[in-house]
């Protein structure tokens, strides 16, 4: 791949936040009194198909300067600093991430997302492809994320209904639940689905649960926006694990929304060398 991409001044983060997020709270705070739930209706399929069509176009895009906080039920927190690329290479919307251990050792990783997600690691200089299988596991030990939380390749899922609508956070939301094909869930057998709650005025999600059984096993959750520029981003957003009460917490500490980046940056060739924050890194107040 050669050339230069423009990163898009589009939604940052197709499953969890996006500028219409920014205002859920206004809406809520300057509209009447809001509608029963039996006058919300479902989605029909046309509006189901537009709303994840617009999520599978969008994606996590720009330079994004991050601490992970490991908040284990018992025990000390401990805080991981990493750094963050997104953009799109000829496959789709693609993810390179940096993250530094307790040792000071860099750990790199690849996330190339869509229809046929694919995930790489750099080993003594190298790209080592990740099998699928191992999506699951946590980026760094101890931690509670992981590249399937970061892919979110359920958007592609074709069995998908909207379950029920329901109040989350004091508004009508659409209750999506995704069901894994017949070939992932033979290798999955612990995740029977992912439910996704979607504000019913916006479209936008507010928070996602993964399940197994009837058991929810991880919920991911904002806890904070950010106003960049005339735009907002996610500040702080919480994994946590349901089984065990440990969780992680992704904080954004610092962004360049509108960098360029070579376009190897996404390549899987180019994942052994460094590669320099983009000009103009705006860094946040705590």
């Amino acid at each position: 791949m050669s050339g230069r991409h423009r990163t898009a001044p589009a939604w940052i983060w197709r499953a969890f936040f996006f500028v219409a997020v920014a205002g859920l709270a206004r809406a809520a705070s300057s509209s009447p009194a809001l509608p029963p739930l039996a006058q919300v209706g479902k989605p029909d399929a046309a509006e189901i198909a537009r709303i994840l069509e617009q999520f599978r176009h969008a994606g996590f895009f720009g330079y994004f300067e991050l601490e992970l906080h490991r908040l284990p039920r018992r025990g000390a927190e401990t805080v991981y600093r990493g750094r963050l690329w997104g953009g799109r290479n000829d496959q789709g919307a693609a993810m390179r991430i940096e993250l530094t251990d307790e040792a000071g050792a860099t750990h790199r990783f690849l996330l190339h997302q869509g229809a046929q997600p694919a995930i790489w690691r750099e080993r003594d200089g190298s790209a080592v492809p990740v099998d699928v299988a191992a999506s699951f596991a946590p980026l760094l030990p101890g931690l509670e994320i992981t590249a399937f939380d970061l892919q979110m390749p359920y958007l592609y899922w074709p069995d998908v209904t909207v379950e029920s609508v329901v109040r989350m956070r004091g508004r009508p939301a659409y209750a999506f639940v995704f069901r894994p094909p017949a070939e992932f869930a033979a290798a999955h057998r612990e995740l029977t689905a992912v439910r996704a709650y979607f504000d019913a005025q916006f479209s936008a999600p507010t928070q996602t649960e993964l399940i197994g059984g009837d058991k929810v096993l991880k919920t991911i959750a904002l806890l904070d926006l950010k106003k960049l520029g005339e735009r907002y981003i996610p500040k702080a957003f919480d994994l946590r694990n349901e089984l065990t009460h440990d969780k992680t917490r992704f904080v954004v500490i610092g962004a360049a929304l509108d960098a360029e980046f070579a376009a190897d940056v996404f390549a899987p060739a180019s994942l052994g060398t460094t590669v320099q924050p983009p000009a103009g890194v705006v860094a946040f107040e705590p």
